[in-house]
């Protein structure tokens, strides 16, 4: 019997199939471990059925990114409908949303956020761009309620986005138990709120 009569050339799903072993991958072992051949022997399929999805390693990894910035997208959005209507409730909702996306699947973030910068990914650009759609509006809202000095900088979400990102690295690393997560996106959230409140 062939390697093909063993294992079929494609199945139904076999695009989210390879997409969710690959995650699985980054997660548990890193992106150097990700092949097309080691995804296509997990998935029980023939060595060159991948290449229907992805035409080569980066394209799985570009995918993989966008699928990522899709999700967090749905979950930054989701928990800004969740909050109430105020400024400051909904930011604690988004920026808490990311926090814990960075903490669940850290590496897929650094992959996204590394990828995002690689030339030629346009549509991984496009999908960080859609994931993070909501935050202007989220910004002038806070400006609209007087929360926020008028024309409040990026470096001031820029720095808003270092301190989260720097929560997520400690207790990934360990070195703050998970349990304080939402006591540290409170704090940072509120230093954010009183280094740029209107003069």
């Amino acid at each position: 019997m062939t390697e093909t009569e063993e294992r079929p050339y494609h199945h139904g799903s076999l695009r989210d199939e390879l997409l969710s072993t690959a995650e699985q991958t980054l997660r548990e072992h890193g992106q150097d471990e990700l092949s097309l051949r080691e995804l296509a022997r997990r998935a029980g399929v023939s060595h060159a059925a991948p290449r229907r999805h992805f035409r080569d390693r980066q394209a799985l990894l570009d995918a993989l990114a966008i699928t990522g910035f899709e999700r967090l997208g749905a979950q930054l959005e989701t928990a800004i409908e969740a909050a109430d209507d105020g400024f400051s409730p909904r930011l604690h909702a988004t920026v808490g949303a990311f926090v814990r996306f960075a903490t669940r699947d850290a590496a897929l973030l650094e992959l996204m956020f590394s990828t995002k910068h690689r030339d030629g990914a346009e549509e991984v650009r496009e999908a960080a761009a859609a994931a993070f759609g909501p935050l202007p509006g989220l910004m002038e809202q806070g400006q609209a309620e007087g929360l926020l000095a008028a024309g409040t900088s990026s470096r001031a979400g820029i720095m808003l986005l270092a301190t989260v990102l720097g929560i997520a690295t400690l207790i990934n690393g360990g070195m703050v138990g998970s349990e304080r997560l939402d006591e540290l996106v409170d704090a940072a959230v509120d230093q954010f709120l009183r280094g740029n409140r209107p003069s």
